[in-house]
């Protein structure tokens, strides 16, 4: 992984000592000693609230047991460990909070766990279980995959068989199409950056890492440079980029598994990023002249130099190659976004309500990535989606519902019973529950009840209401809790 650095602007105090008393210096200089101490104790975390997370220290000791170490990378150590209460393994990625120390770092870290948080339960996304932090380190705990990485098995098999990459290529592109349709750009798409599950040979595959993904903004043109040498698209290197490149790499990936190297090749990172720009892709040299004609044409479009000719995502998964030699089940696929609906569904009238006023006090940047999702089902920019809408935006995400089951989602969605979703009533039906561990935000929304300020609604008070909010989330088999309607 490589990163550029930039320098930033400060604005820089000017003192004149020509019009202060030595007592009026004095007081400046207490003043300006104090504001530092207060800054450092905010850096600290004094009173128990962590600078990162903006909650309560967590002893993850008395939660996880820390076992071996998995893994070391830029960001943390990635240990395995035991959770106490039910035995079961888990990976937690640990960074330490001295790494911690410009104020874009710290809100990296808030954007991956937000990431991580908004993509979770996808079938080829690592399963998110929760973020926690202590004095030391910002420890994100999730889905142990025992596999290894995807890398290591590309190097132990040296090739893979077109079938055997077509079975990979169709989880990978897909994550490139669940992140983007859930307006998410990965960034740094790799195949170190891919686990498999268990050590099965068929075992699926699950995107990690998401330290550089970002929620894509509409029309925004990106300029950062980031992303890993060989797999990084030719206009980041230009500095003017969009959700593209995630499917450039994905390209990357595939020319090796089908050759068992990039083809962009340089001893150094400067070669490499000029074989890049050029462009120059190879196709005529071996094992090229034995591989199907069908797996070069896909190539050729992931890794078209133009972002604007590049296959889409979804276009790239109805690619004949991607099908041929395929075994699609027919088995319906329960999704992340369906999954929130079907939860919201169980849910009784208050709870929704409760919910649509922490929706509505959600900051832009926590629901940047569901605003990109409402937009690819709005086709017609009414401002709401309707049944045929959101029956075709179920079906691009890979739902198999029926007719009937996709109405009664949207009946349970459709608060205001309109006949349609609007903005706000999206936001409430599939925002995560993970929302719901903020407690800013169920006191908020118990205040929207508590209309005497007397602590109770009339018929519960706080800690029930919170107790009844937090019932019903996912637990740790991602089965949704049974509640009764009030």
């Amino acid at each position: 992984m490589w990163y550029c650095c930039s320098g930033k602007a400060r604005e820089i105090p000017i003192m004149t000592g020509s019009d202060s008393s030595p007592k009026q210096q004095r007081q400046q200089k207490e003043e300006r000693a104090g504001q530092r101490e207060r800054e450092r104790e905010r850096e600290r975390g004094i009173g128990g609230i962590g600078v990162v997370l903006g909650r309560p220290y967590v002893d993850i000791n008395s939660m996880y047991e820390m076992k071996k170490e998995l893994g070391r990378g830029q960001s943390g150590v990635t240990y395995l460990c035991i959770e106490r209460s039910t035995g079961r393994e888990y990976a937690c990625k640990c960074i330490s909070r001295g790494k911690l120390v410009r104020m874009d770092e710290i809100e990296d870290v808030r954007r991956e766990i937000m990431i991580l948080q908004h993509l979770s339960g996808q079938p080829n996304i690592v399963e998110f279980r929760g973020a926690y932090e202590d004095r030391q380190n910002v420890h994100l705990v999730m889905e142990l995959c025992s596999g290894g990485e995807l890398f290591d098995r590309i190097i132990e098999k040296g090739t893979y068989s077109e079938r055997e990459a077509a079975r990979l290529m169709r989880q990978i592109v897909n994550v490139v199409h669940v992140c983007h349709f859930m307006g998410v750009m990965h960034r740094d798409l790799k195949p170190e950056n891919f686990l498999l599950a268990t050590k099965d040979p068929h075992a699926p595959l699950k995107a990690t890492d998401f330290g550089l993904s970002i929620f894509i903004e509409q029309d925004k043109v990106y300029k950062d440079i980031v992303g890993s040498a060989y797999y990084v698209a030719p206009e980041v290197l230009k500095r003017n980029y969009g959700k593209e490149i995630d499917v450039w790499s994905a390209g990357v990936i595939l020319y090796i598994l089908l050759s068992g190297v990039p083809p962009f090749w340089g001893e150094t990172e400067k070669q490499i990023f000029d074989a890049i720009l050029e462009g120059k892709l190879d196709l005529e040299s071996a094992p090229w002249p034995s591989i199907s004609a069908a797996a070069k044409d896909l190539i050729r479009k992931m890794l078209a130099y133009e972002p604007k000719k590049r296959i889409t995502a979804s276009a790239a998964l109805e690619h004949p190659w991607m099908k041929e030699g395929g075994e699609a089940s027919d088995k319906p696929i329960d999704n992340a976004v369906l999954s929130r609906m079907k939860q919201f569904r169980a849910m009784n009238k208050m709870k929704k309500l409760a919910l649509k006023v922490i929706a509505q006090n959600l900051s832009e940047e926590e629901i940047k990535g569901l605003k990109q999702m409402f937009n690819n089902m709005d086709t017609d920019r009414s401002g709401t989606i309707t049944f045929e809408e959101l029956k075709s935006g179920l079906s691009r995400l890979g739902s198999k519902l029926s007719e009937t089951e996709i109405r009664q989602l949207m009946d349970a969605a459709d608060v205001d019973k309109s006949g349609t979703i609007d903005y706000y009533e999206f936001i409430t039906a599939t925002m995560h529950r993970h929302k719901l561990e903020k407690e800013e935000n169920l006191y908020k929304a118990f205040q929207y009840f508590d209309k005497d300020n007397s602590g109770s609604d009339g018929r519960i008070n706080y800690e029930e209401f919170v107790s009844m909010m937090r019932k019903g989330t996912l637990d740790n088999d991602g089965i949704a809790g049974k509640e009764r309607t009030r």
